[in-house]
């Protein structure tokens, strides 16, 4: 009995210790006013400040659609630019409330580093680019070997490279940087034949080349890379926040709702519309996340949905005119798809 009764309490316990964490994230974002967004240091396109120090970008807007399902306000958020090494301590340690980095899916980072990561925000894989001038004639990574490549380190590109040339049985010689910067600027001076980095951070750098048409990126796509926002184990409230903030984003553009109309939509006859916009009678889709019933409604009115952010930003309303591809949606030939929201 004396056992039991032990067994119990330490069950209770448990019980207590999660329920007390729970939520920690939320209370602490809330308390303090802002979000801790950590970000790139600088890539055109997905997180990148202007000559006022104001940034946007693809993986920024994803801060700013959490900002916004919490406070109503996308404009409360803090970017922290991170370097490839930087990023997951700066994580880890609490630094940033979340990561929004185009940063890989990997098992290892899901496990032993001890981050969550909530969906995925854009399909990349790697791939390479080469200045045509002086290497003419090339028209596929096949015909590298032997090449001196930059690649930063401390990242699955730099795996990957290793993988690609050992199983073509090529040689090659890696140029290796830690920071972003350096290798762009590596490559640009000609210290390396060519840059291996995810396509879309291919086509945002030879936006900041001096002459960018010399630059062209090979076809071979070397790697999945499914990229991402990632938070810390250890707080479920934080992380459905953050996951269901993406989802919505998609589900959002699944329904036609935009931030032209998403005023409008409230009053639609569609119940999938109006349980996503929560204005079903004694909806809770939003206070079991710990928000306001009308969080996506703040999303889309403040940031868009996810197709309005992806051509903004990096689409064919923008200077890199990235095709969707894989991140089209899944009724228009993509993979980009959301569990349901009810």
């Amino acid at each position: 009995m004396k056992k039991l009764v032990t067994g119990i309490l330490g069950s209770a316990a448990l019980v207590f210790t999660a329920s007390a964490g729970w939520g920690a994230t939320l209370d602490d974002v809330k308390e303090r006013g802002t979000l801790r967004c950590g970000v790139h240091t600088g890539l055109a396109g997905f997180a990148a400040p202007n000559d006022q120090g104001e940034w946007s970008g693809f993986d920024y807007d994803m801060c700013r659609a959490i900002a916004a399902a919490i406070f109503g306000d996308p404009s409360k958020v803090e970017a922290v630019p991170t370097n490839a090494t930087e990023r997951f301590p700066a994580l880890q340690s609490g630094e940033i409330d979340v990561l929004s980095r185009n940063t890989t899916w990997t098992l290892s980072r899901d496990t032993s580093l001890g981050f969550n990561f909530t969906g995925v925000n854009y399909y990349d894989g790697q791939g390479f680019m080469i200045n045509s001038t002086k290497l003419p004639g090339i028209n596929s990574a096949l015909q590298l070997s032997g090449a001196a490549i930059c690649v930063q380190t401390g990242t699955t590109t730099e795996l990957n490279l290793a993988d690609y040339f050992a199983a073509n049985n090529m040689d090659y010689n890696p140029v290796v940087f830690q920071g972003f910067d350096e290798t762009n600027a590596a490559y640009e001076a000609g210290r390396c034949d060519a840059y291996t980095t995810d396509q879309s951070g291919l086509y945002a750098l030879r936006l900041t080349l001096a002459n960018p048409d010399e630059h062209v990126v090979l076809p071979e796509i070397i790697s999945k890379e499914p990229l991402g926002p990632a938070v810390r184990h250890g707080d479920d409230q934080w992380f459905d926040i953050v996951k269901w903030t993406l989802f919505a984003m998609i589900q959002a553009e699944e329904l036609g709702i935009t931030q032209a109309n998403v005023e409008e939509m409230k009053g639609s006859d569609n119940p999938e519309i109006r349980r996503i916009l929560g204005q079903e009678d004694d909806s809770s889709i939003g206070t079991v996340l710990g928000l306001e019933n009308d969080w996506v409604v703040k999303i889309v009115s403040g940031v868009g949905n996810y197709g309005e952010v992806f051509e903004r930003n990096i689409g064919q309303e923008s200077p890199l005119k990235i095709a969707r591809g894989l991140n089209q949606l899944w009724t228009k030939g993509g993979i980009q798809y959301a569990p349901p929201i009810r």
